[in-house]
């Protein structure tokens, strides 16, 4: 059986390099020699660093893999890049920082083995920040309600998948890609295991704010559910709305002398306004990820690969 392991480099020449020889030689203690790396560069903003490194471990070792993106795509873009690219039987998604440990590979493995499909290690103790332990909460809770994941399940960035999976997964070409979206249009038989989380090897996340927010959103094109909560929102606002009136109109009968308030009826403008700016807002990110869609924004770009030979259509495309 073939193994492949994907990773996504981000700033990550101190790094990388140990977490491959880390992983090669786990993989040789487990008996799973027949082995590839996929790394792929995520334009890494640091004057070349990254890309050098990677070029070098790809010349030096025949098991290495690397593309170039020409633009940052985000994590989960650049996996989709090294997913088309891998060829072994079972795929491995690793980070580049050495917190997704290969030591921890065990544990997911003899997961696999028991007939799973798909296999994710999760951190009952994180060595993330508070700010990215509130947004890992937050974002299981809403995974949880919008694409029905089970409640059982907890995912992170480390994964063993099988092939079939990735062969269907892969024929997504949307732009605002969401892995665990697209792995659960594929298979059901999903289980997670606990594992140890290590601290960064070297340097700081390079998830700010606002990245972090776009990788959560990404999960919009996976679920219509925020439309339906903008819907009923819509009609217990509405229906709040009719009540009051109804209310206040049988006081108004009742004590001709009641004043309406002007205070009270701007508060409830500026609420219900702000919902709807709120939801039409929600209905223009559908529409515009649908023009993105139908303009065929790309997923990734690809500046230059080494140690990848072009598959057929990669170079029909080119023509």
């Amino acid at each position: 059986m073939r193994y492949s392991v994907i990773i996504p480099c981000y700033k990550s020449d101190q790094t990388i390099e140990h977490v491959v020889n880390l992983t090669r030689e786990e993989m040789r203690k487990q008996n799973r020699e027949d082995l590839e790396f996929v790394l792929v560069n995520d334009c890494s903003p640091d004057g070349g660093k990254t890309i050098e490194k990677l070029k070098e471990m790809a010349e030096n070792h025949a098991d290495v893999k690397v593309i170039d993106l020409a633009v940052n795509c985000g994590q989960h873009n650049a996996l989709m890049a090294a997913l088309r690219h891998a060829e072994g039987d079972v795929i491995i998604g690793m980070d580049d920082d050495g917190q997704t440990h290969p030591s921890q590979l065990p544990a997911l493995f003899e997961m696999l083995d028991q007939g799973y499909d798909l296999v994710y290690g999760y951190y009952p103790q994180k060595k993330h920040s508070w700010f990215r332990n509130l947004g890992s909460r937050f974002n299981d809770l809403t995974v949880n309600m919008m694409i029905k994941k089970p409640k059982e399940v907890r995912t992170s960035s480390y994964f063993v998948v099988r092939k079939f999976v990735r062969d269907y997964a892969v024929e997504y070409t949307g732009s605002y890609t969401y892995l665990l979206g697209l792995f659960m249009r594929c298979t059901q038989n999903i289980a997670s295991v606990p594992i140890q989380h290590f601290e960064r090897e070297a340097g700081e996340s390079g998830y700010t704010l606002k990245q972090l927010i776009r990788l959560w959103s990404s999960i919009i094109g996976f679920s219509v559910v925020p439309l339906r909560v903008a819907s009923i929102t819509g009609f217990v606002s509405a229906g709040a709305g009719l009540l009051a009136a109804l209310w206040i109109l049988i006081r108004k009968f009742i004590d001709p002398n009641l004043s309406m308030g002007w205070p009270s009826i701007m508060c409830a403008i500026f609420f219900f306004f702000g919902l709807n700016f709120m939801f039409l807002g929600m209905i223009g990110e559908y529409l515009g990820r649908m023009f993105l869609g139908m303009n065929r924004e790309p997923q990734y770009v690809i500046k230059a690969t080494y140690n990848i030979q072009k598959t057929k259509k990669e170079e029909t495309d080119l023509l």
